[in-house]
């Protein structure tokens, strides 16, 4: 027997304002998220790609096909109640970002690393005001104090769905600064490879497994709608 799936129950899906933000509306019925709180956006375009999902929507509402809704809901329910605290266990990425534990051989590694990795906490100590120091292996080294502060500020000053992107941006990447750089609208295909060099390098000498390579993709995959909706939460 089939797995039950509601059917669609609508005919348009329309963006509307509601107080200082956007929901959609099913015909008449204002969209809720699944704890039934409503679901209301900071701007236009965040709540039209949401909309554009439950238009799409032919039949049966297949929830693993909206991920901007999914996003969106995750943000009121999920990261809006404990805000502080989701904030604060993405800046700890900031004492332990992927980009600062380096190999100490073989050389191409090493150098691979320096080359893709040094450009980019360059820009962090210019543009986020933090510079995170690299070392050798992978035993934890306190960065400083002074870098942790500036970069915990301004995780700390992200709203609950800014938040909600930039947890994948950086949970997915195991870095701070390469989320706050997907987040400042770098190039995602770049900042993806830079998070995956230990990988690549690996898949170069022993060859690509496909469990590993599928499992890789839908993270890819993740991110690059993470860096979307970030986007979104500041378009107008």
């Amino acid at each position: 027997m089939s797995e039950w799936a509601p059917k669609r129950f609508y005919d348009h899906a329309t963006v509307e304002p509601v107080g200082a933000g956007w929901t959609v509306h099913l015909d008449a019925r204002p969209l809720r998220t699944p704890g039934k709180s409503p679901l209301v956006v900071p701007t236009p375009p965040l709540a039209q790609a949401i909309a554009d999902e439950w238009q799409a929507q032919e039949g049966t509402i297949d929830p693993t096909a909206m991920p901007f809704t999914r996003t969106a809901n995750s943000a009121i329910e999920k990261v809006a109640p404990q805000r502080a605290e989701v904030a604060q266990m993405l800046a700890d990425y900031g004492d332990s970002d992927l980009l600062c534990y380096r190999a100490d051989h073989p050389e191409g590694l090493v150098r691979r690393q320096a080359e893709g990795w040094d450009p980019m906490l360059d820009w962090a100590e210019r543009t986020l005001g933090a510079r995170l120091e690299p070392r050798t292996g992978v035993m934890h080294a306190a960065q400083s104090p002074a870098a942790l502060e500036a970069l915990s500020a301004r995780v700390h000053a992200l709203d609950s769905f800014e938040l909600a992107a930039f947890h994948d941006l950086v949970s997915l990447t195991g870095s701070l600064v390469l989320g706050f750089a997907a987040a400042e609208g770098q190039d995602g295909d770049t900042l993806w490879a830079l998070s995956r060099i230990d990988e690549t390098w690996q898949e170069e000498l022993w060859g690509v497994d496909d469990e590993a390579h599928a499992t890789a993709e839908r993270k890819r995959a993740a991110f690059h709608h993470a860096r979307r909706f970030f986007a979104l939460c500041k378009a107008a």
